[in-house]
């Protein structure tokens, strides 16, 4: 069952932004998540490197993702 509302590691809600990277930078077809700070830790980066991934592909407004 998919699971939009909570991390799955931590139990964090979910924001569209949380939903939105973990499907860009993970897989499209995901249906649970990670939080930006749970996959900062999974991808073994600062939080604000996520943070600044979700503002390059907002500005860039090429990624349907992030509109």
């Amino acid at each position: 069952m998919a699971n939009y509302k909570t991390c799955k590691q931590c139990g964090a809600p979910l924001m569209a932004d949380d939903i939105a990277i973990y499907r860009k930078l993970v897989t499209r077809n995901a249906e649970e998540f990670f939080c930006i700070d749970c996959l900062a830790g999974y991808f073994k980066v600062p939080r604000e490197a996520i943070e600044e991934r979700i503002r390059y592909y907002r500005e860039s407004g090429n990624c349907t993702l992030f509109r």
